[in-house]
């Protein structure tokens, strides 16, 4: 592990800004974009900038060329090797000039390679996705976000009710003041448990490379959809006793999932509502596996206490999750979370920092980073309880 976090550090001295300011207002005048973009030293610097700012102009065409890649399942067709542009066409579906556009489109993404003799490739960008189940259910998953972000402005503004606020079966029915979403079907609620089970092992390889889970008698995952975080944290750890809490309906689905793994034994489900109900007793460590990310700090604050008074004193809290104003992956925590989480109606991206404040309020150390390997997927806090 890590030193426990720091305050965030002080900004840039005022010179430095100063220097970004005369900089930027440089580049601003057209008369210096022209001359940037002739002059052989500056030439390189100003393409790729200008490249960059393309790609976030198309950037949402590169994602519809991708779902439309996945949704013709181009990538698990050429799995087995190369075929020929016509063999391919006819197998797409889409007729010789669709599939030849979607083709071209993909190669220039990187996403298809052309091979000799008129064959087409799997690419760089193409072969992680054969089979990837996670990465498709998520690239499907988004075409409601994308139908949210049309009016990025309206969304901003809160007008209308976002489709993503409504995808989520227990905030929908809260809101409509239908049934408490303790008391939701297991229809309800089976779409919702496939996207996070499909996309639970991007999380999961992170958070189970990072921390070893043998050091503990037995793991609470809070929310712990249909145990597959469980399932993978078993193989790691033969004997710790698990244990999961979820909505009744989705803790169902979990107690058949996990006894069809042989794990009946060692596993016991309960089910109720994390943010109204006391947690199960008996871990010494419990996790929340992106969790508290999409809620406001007025409610994980009362679910952070509520994982404390569940702990022993020797206790620990896991928190798995994306996080913003990571190094590297600064675009992915507010810009991208940011977002999504605007369209689901609620949640905000959190610093390392921040959430570390939320656990020491709730009765826990300051909280210590654990390295991850792809950040860009999950990163990980562990916080142990202080005496109280």
């Amino acid at each position: 592990m890590r030193p426990e976090l720091e305050p965030p550090a002080q900004s840039d001295g005022t010179w430095l800004e100063r220097l970004r300011d005369w900089r930027h207002r440089t580049v601003a005048r057209p008369g210096f974009q022209r001359w940037a973009a002739a002059f052989p030293l500056t030439r390189p610097v100003a393409r790729r900038e200008a490249m960059s700012l393309f790609d976030l102009v198309a950037g949402f065409v590169y994602t519809q060329v991708l779902l439309a890649c996945v949704r013709v399942d181009i990538f698990n067709l050429l799995a087995a090797g190369p075929l020929p542009a016509a063999v391919l066409a006819e197998r797409l579906g889409l007729g010789v000039e669709g599939a030849e556009r979607l083709v071209a489109a993909a190669v220039a993404l990187e996403l298809l390679e052309n091979r000799s003799h008129g064959c087409i490739a799997l690419g760089r960008l193409g072969a992680p996705m054969v089979g990837n189940r996670a990465i498709a259910s998520m690239v499907e998953h988004h075409a409601t976000l994308y139908a949210d972000l049309a009016d990025p402005v309206a969304l901003l503004k809160r007008e209308g009710q976002p489709s993503m606020a409504g995808y989520w079966p227990y905030e929908a029915a809260a809101s409509l003041g239908q049934v408490s979403p303790a008391e939701l079907s297991p229809e309800r609620v089976a779409e919702y448990s496939a996207l996070m089970s499909a996309s639970q092992p991007l999380v999961t390889q992170e958070v189970v490379s990072a921390y070893r889970f043998s050091r503990h008698r037995c793991l609470l995952d809070v929310g712990g959809g249909e145990g597959s975080f469980l399932a993978a944290v078993a193989q790691q750890a033969p004997n710790l006793r698990l244990m999961l809490f979820d909505l009744p309906a989705v803790a169902e689905r979990a107690r058949h999932s996990l006894a069809a793994q042989g794990l009946a034994q060692r596993a016991s489900t309960f089910g109720g509502d994390f943010f109204n109900d006391e947690l199960p007793r008996g871990a010494d460590i419990i996790s929340l596996v992106r969790v508290a990310f999409d809620h406001p700090d007025e409610r994980v604050l009362p679910l952070l206490q509520r994982v404390r008074r569940a702990l022993p004193e020797d206790g620990a809290l896991l928190l798995a999750e994306p996080l913003a104003q990571v190094s590297g992956v600064e675009a992915m925590g507010d810009a991208y979370f940011g977002f999504y989480l605007l369209a689901m109606g609620r949640g905000r991206p959190r610093t390392a920092a921040q959430h570390s404040a939320l656990m020491q309020q709730a009765g826990f150390h300051p909280a210590q980073i654990v390295p991850t390997h792809m950040p860009l997927s999950a990163s990980v806090l562990v916080a142990r309880c202080r005496a109280v």
